[in-house]
C-alpha cells in the first residue's frame, strides 16, 4: 500500500497489517512486527485497544509476548497520534498513488475528512 514508506498517522484507523508493521519499526517496536502480523493486528484493532478491559489487555500482551514497558510505549504512541489528529497537527500529504494533478483536491478532501474524524474521536468515552 505504501511502498515501504511509513503509513500516514492521520489514517491510523484504516492501516493494514503491513502499515502497523511499518509503524512499529518507526517507534522502535519492530521486534513485535511479525507477531502483530501473525495476529492480524491492523489499525482498527489498534483503535479498539482504548476500549479493552484489563483482562483483554492482559490477553493481548500474552498473545503478542510484549513486555509491559513496550505495551506502555505502544499506548503512548497511539495517544500521541490521536492528540495530533484532534489538534489538526497531522500533515496532509498526497498519497504516492495519486496523480499530482489531484493534489489540491485530495488535500481539501483529506482536511474535511480529518474534521469528521476529530468529531468521532471527541465522542469516544
Amino acid at each position: 500500500m505504501h511502498k515501504g514508506r511509513s503509513p500516514e498517522p492521520l489514517d491510523f484507523f484504516i492501516w493494514t497489517v503491513e502499515d502497523v508493521g511499518l509503524w512499529l519499526e518507526d517507534i522502535n517496536l519492530g521486534s513485535y512486527r511479525q507477531v502483530f502480523e501473525d495476529n492480524g493486528v491492523n489499525g482498527e484493532y489498534l483503535e479498539s485497544l482504548s476500549m479493552f478491559t484489563t483482562e483483554q489487555i492482559l490477553r493481548f500482551i500474552r498473545r503478542c509476548h510484549m513486555k509491559w514497558g513496550d505495551f506502555i510505549t505502544l499506548c503512548k504512541e497511539l495517544r500521541r497520534i490521536k492528540v495530533a489528529c484532534l489538534k489538526g497537527e497531522q500533515e496532509v500529504r498526497r498519497p504516492w498513488w495519486a496523480p499530482s494533478c489531484l493534489s489540491v483536491v485530495f488535500v481539501r478532501v483529506a482536511r474535511r475528512n480529518r474534521q469528521s474524524r476529530v468529531v468521532s474521536l471527541k465522542l469516544e468515552p
